[in-house]
């Protein structure tokens, strides 16, 4: 039997299959074998007498040689008619190159031609298919099927494929359980825009495309499953960025019977685990952040914390001296750019023109700069005397040849302002270095967050994550103090991923539901099903959720996510390649029961 079977795969191999070898698996070992070849051309070098093909496929290039006098007439004419990306099956033997190329890994060997076959011809491509290409990312997204014959993008994808098989490993040896969730299912009225889809059946009535298989998973754990993981398929009608998408992947996960740090511990494990596997980087343990300290040394809830410029409150030293715009502030917060103090009028002109942009939205930038020879010169100083500002050098831990960067204003969006100058100064100094990784758990987020426009609360994850139980007596008396079991995993300045501990009563989830604005009717309609269900026994439960593209951009040192999506949407949420979205036809849309106005 075992004899049959190796027959089996040897008749495969050479008789079936249109290659014997792939085009980056050659070596000297092999020279002298007979051997098969298939792929795409990637360029012809015709020298009159002697004729070079580059044939290449996803696992590297093998050059072809054709001489006159050596090769088969017919052989070479078909090798003259080779245009770029013909597909073609070259057979011959392995020789030794003379002029070796060091920068291929079958750069030492070619292929001595006897037989080629032109297995598809093909157009001329809009760009070239090399790394560094001379087409324009919406042509490339037109022909996306092209660009990703391109090294620099399939591996990206092959990341993509390591990084989920790696997790997927991981969770199983770890008990979890793969479940697929639905994806039609119910609009709610949370978060953000839901794509919904009309039912032809029932017609008037629509499912929504989950955000998130959040209740789902919830009931998983409800029927006893114990661990569930799914990489799984979201989408979300908001608008877009470079690492937002309509459609997205999230790891999914949910736990029973657990507490905040089980979550934390499995799931920092799993991270390190993916790091050590994919990038051989060991990044120790995780440390822990509160909300309200990361929102006081950072003003971010997801901080790169790469760097220091760690925010500091000079509201004691700054105020009561007549400068009415630190005076009149909630916050004068400043930062302490090490080594800076050099900085030219038009570097410092150039940072407070870019705080009053209106993506930062800052009215202006006070500066102080630390001389070497122990002076202070700002450009506030007609209202500090030197003393003053030295005050405020101790209070920011700033040094001779340093810079000290202040802001004011309302404490929320001062923090935010801040931020963005910080993660500036990050990037001119050079500190945020891709090859670093710094991750952080950022724990006890507030529950729920006030929204002016709509004068109502608003759940800052989602309406099923627990209070912390502290703070459940809050609940009722003063709600936007009560602090959530949430927590978020962010590295080098990225929210990796974002969990909580979820509720698992119907009593305090009606609470949570009635301090979110919904009537007991409303609640009923949209999540009778999950109070229904704690109703038979659900476990205390929590889990995790990972932007899986966010995580393989990370890994692959990206800024944006659509890089290692196969096919992705355009800025404006299209895809260029198939023209989608697309008018549908009258009579598609009178058996939804739709019409155009």
């Amino acid at each position: 039997m075992q004899k049959q079977l190796l027959n089996l795969r040897f008749i495969f191999k050479t008789k079936v299959m249109l290659r014997t070898h792939h085009c980056g698996e050659l070596r000297k070992e092999h020279v002298g074998n007979e051997v098969t070849l298939s792929g795409w051309v990637q360029k012809t070098r015709d020298k009159g007498g002697l004729l070079w093909v580059d044939v290449r496929d996803r696992f590297g290039i093998t050059q072809l040689t054709f001489e006159e006098g050596s090769t088969n007439e017919k052989v070479l004419q078909t090798a003259r008619e080779l245009g770029r990306e013909y597909v073609i099956q070259a057979s011959g033997t392995v020789v030794e190159r003379y002029a070796k190329n060091d920068k291929l890994l079958t750069g030492d060997i070619e292929i001595r031609v006897n037989q080629l076959n032109i297995l598809n011809a093909s157009k001329v491509p809009p760009f070239k298919i090399e790394d560094e290409t001379d087409g324009g990312e919406d042509l490339r997204l037109k022909y996306r099927y092209l660009d990703l014959r391109r090294n620099t993008v399939r591996k990206k994808l092959e990341l993509r494929s390591r990084m989920a098989i790696a997790i997927r490993n991981f969770l199983s040896e770890k008990a979890f359980v793969e479940v697929e969730t639905p994806v039609l299912i119910k609009s709610t009225p949370e978060g953000a825009r839901d794509f919904v889809v009309p039912s032809r059946i029932n017609k008037g009535e629509f499912y929504a495309l989950p955000q998130s298989p959040q209740t789902f998973k919830q009931l998983l754990m409800v029927s006893g499953l114990d661990r569930y993981f799914q990489i799984v398929k979201c989408f979300r009608d908001e608008d877009l960025r470079a690492d937002r998408q309509p459609e997205f992947t999230q790891i999914d996960c949910e736990m029973s019977f657990v507490e905040r740090d089980d979550v934390l511990d499995t799931f920092e494990a799993m991270t390190q685990h993916l790091f050590a596997s994919i990038k051989q980087v060991d990044l120790g343990t995780f440390p822990r952040m509160t909300y309200a300290e990361a929102m006081e040394k950072y003003g971010s809830d997801k901080p790169d914390v790469r760097f220091g410029m760690e925010f500091i409150s000079l509201n004691e030293v700054a105020q009561g001296k007549g400068f009415n715009v630190f005076d009149s502030a909630e916050l004068v917060v400043g930062i302490c750019a090490k080594g800076c103090a050099e900085y030219t009028r038009k570097q410092l002109d150039e940072l407070t023109h870019y705080v009053k942009t209106p993506q930062v939205g800052a009215k202006g930038l006070v500066y102080v700069k630390c001389n070497p020879d122990g002076t202070f010169k700002s450009s506030v100083d007609k209202f500090y005397s030197q003393e003053d500002l030295k005050a405020w050098a101790e209070a920011c831990g700033a040094v001779p040849n340093d810079l000290i960067l202040v802001l004011s204003g309302s404490k929320e969006s001062t923090r935010k302002q801040m931020n963005q100058l910080r993660l500036n100064m990050g990037n001119l100094l050079e500190l945020r270095d891709p090859n670093q990784f710094c991750p952080l758990w950022v724990v006890d987020f507030p529950l729920f967050e006030w929204d002016e426009e709509t004068q109502r609360f608003h759940a800052m994850h989602h309406p099923f994550t627990a209070p912390l139980a502290s703070d459940l007596n809050l609940l009722d008396t003063d709600p936007g103090k009560v602090r959530a079991n949430a927590y978020d995993l962010v590295i080098n300045g990225v929210e990796i991923g974002g969990g909580s501990i979820r509720i698992h009563d119907k009593n305090t989830q009606s609470v949570m539901f009635k301090h979110l604005g919904f009537s007991p009717e409303e609640a009923r309609s949209q999540f009778g099903f999950l109070m229904d269900a704690f109703e038979y026994g659900a476990p205390p439960h929590g889990g995790i959720a990972f932007g899986f593209d966010r995580l393989c951009a990370l890994f692959g040192g990206s800024e944006t996510i659509r890089d290692y999506i196969a096919f992705p949407k355009n800025t404006s949420g299209r895809d260029v390649m198939i023209d989608s979205p697309s008018p549908v036809s009258e009579e598609q849309l009178n058996d939804l029961g739709l019409k155009l106005k």
